[in-house]
């Protein structure tokens, strides 16, 4: 998100507490990073080296991209964001300010190919920040997993939606259709991200302490899932996040949760300048315990212009890999990049 109110209102909340199309998408933009001579390894996945699986491409909205998720079956990228300023929805008597839109929770997800022409979008008013989203493919089209039924003082999601993507569709999150599913009551800021080779949901979320809040992630069968049987199959107490850290996504696969963390770049005499490298870091989070096995700084592609990390998720095509966005490009008109990281595993 931009680097002032959403910047802000991001770091205050968490420092509180498959085939041929998927084969596509890496011919059709893959181009490899510089090989770094030793593994860092994350999980199952080694962080040295990475392939630029989406060119910076621009999103339906110029707002920076929150999270994106992986259509195998046909070889596309989902993306969210907030609904950038001035746009007037249907129903609306008059353009909303980005300030707004954050504080409601209006997204845009918008459908992009594998080369990043955009082929669709879809506005989502009320339904969250877009930290994490999942997407399931369903017949001809897919299903889209986001938080839904924003706090109206956050415009952080208190629980998880899944319903079909429609191109040029506006949803509310109060529209009678919707299923909302409130496995964790109470929480907050609730994000979903699958793990479809192990039919698996993972949901991030902060939960109420007698210390305050705490950060946690929970996984459930997906099939449970979607019938509301909420027994978790994990329930994941990571360490806390540093007071300077910034959270930006969270991906399942295996036996790990995998946290992303970072900044953009500022200034060259700031705290994070372009010289630095920048510091993004992924964490490994073992299910069963809630440990860190590993925290590695991610170094690629710093030559991005404003670089800031924005979602995390695996690709299960080609490999798997551990893929990670990152926003780039001039203020009011940011683009989304991923690059993918390879299984350790082969």
């Amino acid at each position: 998100m931009e680097r002032q109110r959403e910047y802000s209102r991001r770091r205050v909340l968490w420092a509180a507490g498959a085939g041929a199309a998927g084969v596509a998408l890496a011919a059709a933009t893959g181009r490899a990073c510089t090989r770094r001579p030793a593994l860092r390894r994350a999980g199952d996945f080694d962080l040295a080296d990475a392939t630029e699986i989406l060119a910076p491409s621009p999103l339906y909205h110029r707002t920076v991209a929150q999270s994106f998720a992986f259509d195998d079956e046909r070889g596309d990228v989902y993306a969210a964001q907030i609904v950038q300023g001035g746009v007037r929805l249907p129903g609306e008597t008059r353009a909303v300010t980005s300030t707004a839109r954050s504080a409601n929770g209006d997204l845009c997800v918008t459908r992009l190919s594998a080369d990043g022409r955009r082929t669709g979008h879809m506005y989502l008013r009320g339904f969250g920040h877009g930290v994490s989203i999942g997407v399931e493919p369903h017949g001809s089209g897919v299903l889209l997993w986001t938080e839904s039924q924003a706090h109206p003082s956050t415009g952080y999601g208190r629980a998880i939606a899944r319903f079909p993507f429609r191109d040029g569709a506006v949803l509310d999150t109060t529209d009678s259709r919707l299923r909302h599913h409130r496995p964790l009551p109470g929480s907050l800021a609730n994000q979903p991200s699958l793990d479809l080779v192990r039919r698996r949901v993972l949901v991030g979320h902060w939960a109420a302490t007698g210390q305050g809040r705490e950060q946690r992630y929970a996984v459930y069968g997906l099939d449970d899932f979607v019938r509301r049987r909420y027994e978790p199959l994990h329930v994941v107490r990571p360490a806390r996040l540093g007071p300077d850290e910034t959270y930006q996504g969270c991906a399942l696969h295996g036996d790990h949760v995998y946290q992303l963390t970072g900044d953009p770049y500022t200034g060259a005499s700031g705290d994070n300048p372009p010289s630095s490298g920048g510091n993004v870091r992924v964490r490994a989070i073992r299910l069963t315990d809630g440990r860190t096995t590993e925290d590695v700084r991610v170094t690629v592609a710093a030559g991005l212009a404003y670089r800031e990390p924005e979602g995390l998720a695996v690709r299960p095509a080609g490999g798997p890999q551990l893929c990670t966005g990152f926003a780039t490009g001039a203020a009011g008109d940011r683009q989304l990049a991923i690059h993918a990281f390879a299984s350790v595993r082969g």
